[in-house]
């Protein structure tokens, strides 16, 4: 496909422009559709050449053609072609190859291709079709999941064929292939996560060769100071940014702040000479003289306690006399103690 006209090279007397956002401008005169491209700085480019008169439209060339360039390529690469997979069969195969065979045709289909499955007869095996239909007919219902029968089985010379085609075409096994695996990074990222474990890092060993990530990394180390300068540089500029845009934020919400006030202020003014003046109230009284202070009193004296009389006491009763008591007899040989027998004085008889 040819390039379209750009410009100079469009030699119409008039086209119908179309701005540089999708805007339609009208017919105008293809000199005054030069000069509002060189006045936009972009290109006047035909994009509708059969049309009376041809639609020109402002866009920056280069960039059209880059992006033309990336849809073509994303196209080529979502472009399939359909690939004919052969498996061929013995009529007496084992079930351990036949599982293996199975396996694979499975795998074909999944991927988007199609699959041939053949069935070779030797010797007397031509004589019996009806063993092989049955064996690719069990095949054909063992890779049901991922494949339908697109040509039933027939016989070819000494080989019976059938062809099996995919459920989902190879773009769209692809995408979802795709789709799986990054599924899996993203499962595996946050299992990593979860466990607290570190991103997996790039292996440096002494026996690989070590990655760059500039062409800094090369230069000497005198050389490499510069760099470093530079960075320096870099983050202090940042820095200073920062605290540019910090003080500006902290003006901003001073100068907020003062209007508010101005504003409530004005509203309170406006609200107070709406009111009447209210009378002022009386003064408060003034507080009471303080009394002179009272002359301490004499302490009351003690009046004399009144001593009663002791009222007598009544006479004690006489107490019996004691009846006497009779004499012990002593043995003989000891005499009396001194004083036995004598009353005691004041003893009433």
């Amino acid at each position: 496909m040819s390039e379209p006209r750009i410009n100079d090279r469009i030699r119409v007397p008039e086209v119908r422009l179309v701005g540089p956002a999708g805007e339609q401008v009208g017919v105008v005169r293809i000199e005054d559709a030069l000069r509002l491209a060189a006045e936009s700085d972009l290109d006047l480019v035909e994009v509708a050449p059969q049309a009376k008169p041809p639609v020109c439209k402002l866009m920056d060339f280069g960039k059209y053609k880059y992006e033309a360039a990336v849809k073509a390529r994303e196209a080529r690469k979502n472009q399939t072609n359909t690939v004919l997979k052969e498996i061929r069969f013995r009529l007496k195969i084992d079930t351990h190859d036949y599982e293996t065979k199975r396996g694979h045709a499975i795998r074909f289909l999944g991927a988007g291709d199609k699959v041939k499955a053949m069935i070779q007869f030797r010797g007397r095996e031509q004589q019996r079709p009806e063993m092989g239909i049955r064996l690719l007919q069990k095949f054909a219902e063992d890779v049901a999941e991922v494949g339908v029968v697109e040509s039933s089985p027939r016989i070819d010379g000494r080989n019976m064929v059938m062809v099996i085609g995919p459920l989902k075409n190879k773009a769209e096994a692809k995408a979802e292939a795709r789709r799986a695996s990054q599924r899996a990074e993203a499962k595996a990222a946050n299992e990593a996560a979860k466990n607290g474990e570190a991103p997996a890092r790039v292996d440096t060993s002494a026996d690989k060769a070590p990655m760059t990530q500039s062409l800094a990394d090369l230069l000497p180390d005198g050389l490499r100071l510069g760099s470093s300068a530079a960075e320096a540089d870099k983050a202090r500029a940042e820095k200073e940014t920062a605290e540019k845009e910090q003080a500006a934020q902290a003006a901003k919400a001073a100068a907020d702040k003062a209007a508010a006030d101005a504003r409530r202020a004005e509203e309170a003014a406006k609200a107070a000479a709406a009111k009447p003046a209210q009378a002022a109230k009386p003064a408060a009284k003034a507080p009471a003289e303080a009394k002179p202070a009272e002359a301490p009193k004499p302490m009351a004296v003690p009046k004399p306690t009144a001593v009663k009389p002791a009222a007598p006491k009544p006479a004690a009763r006489p107490k019996p006399a004691a009846a006497a008591k009779p004499a012990a007899t002593k043995p003989a040989g000891k005499a009396p103690a001194p004083g036995a027998g004598q009353k005691k004085p004041g003893t009433a008889e």
